[in-house]
């Protein structure tokens, strides 16, 4: 993987990616990462990438292909308008920001900026992620192609051409960890109201959550099938199921 790349940002999500990157043979000279003093040192310490403090430090003869945005939101407006100058033909913006649209990242960068707004969800920082892309008109198909290489580093991909469905993206996949982890601790709630143990009720229905996912993940079944297979007729998986149904109507 020879793809030029500044990363803006490396927190959690952005650490998740690079391990990615150079475990698939990202070449690490290829790559500057802006970040704060002493992340900056310990990430070229880590890795051998070239860690930097500012936009500015990046060399006149270093031209990236990609400049990925990992930083917080709340942090973008703040820092984004130094990267103007790096808006040009060859360059592509992608930016897992969550709730950043495409029109506020050209309102910064320009409107001939070429931009892609990425959606990604939290189990990506064990490469387990879901992410979701939507580019600008303007973006070809190999930096389309450099985008969704970056991002299957942690997870699946896919993508969108109508901005709008991102809304629709953040509330399934974006926000669906949170659906999930929710359910975990209900069930293990519910179980420690019919007398388990708060230890064991935890366990069981974490480890009912995992190995369910497991299952569907390598399964060539549906969900539904899948469900319909642990379901007996009159059963008690039924009976349960069938409050839930209730309650969803």
């Amino acid at each position: 993987m020879n793809t030029r790349l500044l990363l803006v940002g490396c927190g959690k999500m952005g650490s998740a990616m690079l391990e990615g990157w150079l475990a698939q043979g990202l070449v690490a000279s290829n790559v500057y990462i802006v970040e704060q003093t002493e992340a900056a040192e310990k990430l070229q310490t880590s890795y051998g990438i070239n860690g930097i403090t500012d936009v500015k430090d990046v060399p006149k003869d270093f031209s990236p292909q990609v400049v990925l945005f990992a930083v917080k939101p709340q942090v973008l407006p703040d820092v984004i308008d130094a990267y103007k100058p790096l808006a040009r033909a060859e360059t592509v913006f992608l930016s897992v920001a969550a709730g950043k649209t495409i029109e506020f990242f050209a309102s910064h960068l320009g409107e001939n900026a070429r931009i892609v707004r990425a959606m990604p969800n939290t189990p990506a920082a064990v490469s387990r992620g879901m992410t979701v892309m939507c580019p600008t008109e303007n973006v070809s198909i190999a930096q389309c192609n450099m985008c969704e290489t970056l991002l299957k580093t942690v997870g699946l991909v896919s993508w969108v051409e109508d901005e709008s469905l991102m809304d629709a993206v953040t509330a399934l996949s974006g926000s669906g960890p949170a659906y999930i982890f929710h359910l975990v601790e209900a069930m293990a709630q519910a179980g420690q109201t019919a007398g388990l143990p708060a230890e064991q009720a935890m366990l069981l229905a974490r480890q009912t959550v995992v190995g369910a996912g497991f299952l569907l993940d390598s399964s060539e079944e549906t969900a539904e099938t899948l469900r319909q297979n642990v379901t007996s007729p009159g059963g008690t998986t039924a009976a349960a199921l069938n409050v839930l149904m209730d309650q969803k109507s």
